[in-house]
């Protein structure tokens, strides 16, 4: 079969016909409209002139790669004058701040002024470099950018290394910082301050211990002449004379107290010491008090071993004593339990457990044919005659002792912990406190107001300490709290072992100085300008104290 093919027909169309022209317009207008002429960095556009390019029989501009992306090299060259430019003015502006500040390091602020002048200069000589207008140096600018990082460099270090100067976020951190080091350093030293005070302050000396030991050899070489007499002077229990109870075991502390009472007193014959001090000390003691007669005042000396009363049994304190977690308390032989609580180290003392420290509370059983006793710590001295506390009306109370509250010291609430109910609603937390070192007791009002009973209620409340910390004062401003007689300041001045700023026409004024605190008159710490006060009742005369070396 034979095909014939037919050519088609040709159409037959103008040049430039009709559809080529509105196709060549229409890309003309989208090249114009989404391609812009120029771009940020200022780099022009630009077309070929020439017209070899056509589409679809329209001529098409041509476009170099430059009209599509900025130029690179006046890119870097405004790059350069930017970050120049912003380091000297930063330099400039850390340099007026420590003008502004007063800083002490002028280096420092020179530094920073001669890093903005340095970058404003380099700058300013190649001015014609960062010239749109000029024809560009790639080499000069390479040149350019290497000297301007290095100044960049060095002005980023200088103030790296000075930011901590003038940055005040960073001030107060570094502030805080060192303010917390500085608290935990205090802190621990305060506590190996206060327990060093603590060994310096309850240790013996070496001369004490010297005394009381050449004491006991005497009173063991001659065991006849120091003996105590088959029966008791009569003068032991005769209420009409003036009695005093001193509880203690320091040999020393004890024959001053004795000595200044005697010496000061108008009829010293009249006078009774009722020495107590635990067995160990008693044969000291007793040859101390026996190698004078102190102007014919009568002495008794005995142990507080001898009052069979004071036991377990009856005494809530020795009760207590055998706790395990008492014992723990006290004797735990560990520097980090020792100085666990700074305020009240004083407490983990084991002498506030001591017999002797709790005997005042005794005293009604102790001396039962008396009405009347001042008692007297070991570390009081006695500067003028006594016997007017034995005239004083006491109104119905028990104790006469100074009050030592001022403002807002001293008071009750410092003592006890009121946020127990028990305390908070018995006591007055502004009650005033008053000391114990010198107090005149009434023993037959306080028979009537069973102050011993109250006593034993109390403490065996506090076993657990939570009433208030270990002490006697405590315990003996709640067994007073409503039976307690202000004396008159000048019969008792405190303060003499921790206060230097005592005045000493308060001092001369006063019936009985007390050194209490830690600074003992008979140990090295004492306050010098205190220690006479003391030593002038010293006997000194005495072989044995001579014999330990104890300074005139």
């Amino acid at each position: 079969m034979a095909i014939s093919t037919q050519n088609p027909r040709r159409v037959s169309i103008p040049y430039p016909s009709f559809l080529a022209l509105i196709i060549s317009i229409a890309l003309t207008i989208c090249v114009f409209l989404f391609i812009p002429y120029s771009t940020a960095g200022g780099a022009a556009t630009t077309f070929s002139t020439s017209l070899d390019h056509y589409f679809l029989g329209v001529p098409v501009p041509r476009r170099n790669l430059l009209s599509f992306k900025s130029d690179p090299i006046r890119l870097r060259i405004e790059q350069i004058r930017k970050q120049a430019t912003d380091h000297a003015a930063l330099a400039s502006a850390y340099a007026s701040y420590a003008r502004k500040l007063k800083l002490e390091n002028s280096k420092q602020l020179r530094l920073f002024a001669d890093v903005s002048r340095n970058l404003s200069l380099l700058l300013s000589d190649h001015r014609h470099l960062l010239d749109p207008s000029n024809p560009i140096d790639e080499s000069a600018i390479r040149r350019l950018d290497r000297k301007v990082k290095d100044r960049i460099r060095a002005a980023r270090s200088l103030i790296t290394d000075a930011k901590e100067s003038f940055d005040n976020q960073l001030k107060i951190q570094k502030l805080k910082d060192t303010i917390f080091a500085v608290n935990e350093q205090l802190a621990k030293a305060k506590k190996q301050g206060a327990f060093s005070s603590m060994i310096a302050a309850k240790s013996i000396p070496k001369s004490l211990h010297c005394l009381a030991m050449r004491l006991m050899e005497e009173r063991i070489a001659h065991p006849d002449r120091y003996a105590d007499p088959d029966t008791p002077p009569p003068a032991l229990e005769d209420p009409r004379l003036y009695h005093y109870a001193i509880f203690s075991d320091n040999v020393l502390a004890a024959s001053v107290v004795v000595n200044s009472a005697v010496k000061n007193a108008k009829d010293p014959m009249k006078h009774v010491f009722h020495v107590v001090t635990d067995r160990m000390n008693l044969g000291a003691m007793q040859v101390m008090f026996r190698l004078k007669d102190y102007g014919g005042a009568h002495i008794e000396v005995r142990a507080v071993e001898d009052y069979k009363f004071l036991n377990s049994s009856y005494v809530p304190v020795l009760r207590q004593l055998e706790s395990a977690n008492l014992q723990r308390f006290y004797f735990e032989n560990k520097l980090e339990n020792a100085t666990k609580d700074t305020t009240n180290m004083k407490f983990r003392n084991p002498k506030y457990l001591s017999m002797l420290n709790h005997l005042r509370f005794y005293l009604p059983e102790m001396y039962p044919k008396l009405h009347r006793v001042l008692f007297l710590d070991d570390d009081v001295v006695v500067q003028r005659d006594l016997t007017a506390l034995w005239k004083l009306d006491m109104d119905g109370k028990v104790n006469g002792a100074v009050e030592t509250c001022f403002g807002s010291f001293h008071r009750y609430a410092q003592y006890m912990n009121f946020s127990h109910p028990l305390i908070k609603e018995r006591f007055n937390p502004n009650a005033c406190g008053w000391a114990y070192g010198m107090n005149f007791f009434d023993l037959n009002a306080w028979r009537k107001e069973k102050c011993t009973e109250q006593y034993h209620y109390w403490q065996n409340l506090n076993e657990n300490r939570t009433l208030w910390k270990l002490g006697t004062l405590p315990p003996g401003l709640i067994t007073f709290y409503s039976t307690t007689k202000p004396l008159d300041k000048s019969w008792h001045v405190l303060g003499l072992g921790y206060n230097p700023s005592i005045s000493m026409n308060e001092i001369r004024n006063a019936a009985v100085v007390h050194f209490n605190g830690n600074m003992k008159p008979w140990l090295d710490i004492g306050m010098n300008q205190f220690r006479p006060l003391w030593a002038r009742y010293v006997d000194y005369d005495n072989e044995f104290i001579s014999l330990c070396n104890f300074g005139a």
